[in-house]
């Protein structure tokens, strides 16, 4: 559907609406302060809607400018179909659908005071922790990182990552089996 498609629909949803709610042209225009004529030739398409037009009718009939211009729906934004797993004792819910290439997942890590367990395999990882606190042993370093804080790291050097034993931690999780690079990195906790 093209723009002119679309203006072309203004007018005759325009006079729809109006006359569902049985309100005069003089109503209209007492209600917008846009003249008789203008509300006529528009109904008619004898004008252009424009935004300055559209707004004051739309707020006089109380609906969406959207349902005056006929915006076709926003399509249902939700990630079906993912059944949430669980690994090692943390939850995951897949958030990519095609098998292979990068991985995403969120991960809720239960509350729970664990001896880290380093372990190594092929790939690339990046952790973007949404709440709590994540505690993260890689090679010789140990930090913890806050809500908003993010770390990437080469899955081959040998590292863990779990909870600090002080509360859930929920985080995002993306890995590239392949070595895919995210590109950014956390600060280390501060001493």
């Amino acid at each position: 559907m093209t723009a002119d498609d679309v203006l072309a629909g203004v007018g005759p949803r325009l006079r729809q609406i109006r006359k569902e709610r049985e309100v005069t042209l003089a109503a209209l225009s007492e209600a917008t302060g846009i003249s008789v004529s203008t509300l006529s030739r528009l109904e008619s398409g004898l004008r252009k809607p424009s935004l300055e037009l559209l707004l004051p009718i739309a707020q006089a009939h109380q609906v969406a400018l959207d349902e005056l211009v006929g915006a076709p729906p926003v399509g249902d934004p939700r990630v079906r179909g993912a059944r949430p797993i669980v690994r090692h004792g943390r939850t995951h819910w897949p958030l990519t659908r095609q098998p292979g290439g990068l991985q995403a997942f969120k991960v809720l890590e239960p509350q729970r005071k664990e001896e880290p367990d380093p372990r190594t395999h092929e790939g690339y990882e990046w952790l973007y922790v949404l709440s709590g606190r994540l505690r993260l042993v890689l090679g010789e370093h140990d930090v913890v990182l806050g809500a908003g804080e993010a770390a990437e790291f080469d899955t081959r050097v040998p590292h863990w990552f779990g909870s600090t034993g002080e509360g859930p931690v929920e985080f995002l999780s993306l890995f590239g089996p392949q070595g895919e690079r995210m590109h950014v990195r956390a600060r280390p906790a501060r001493p």
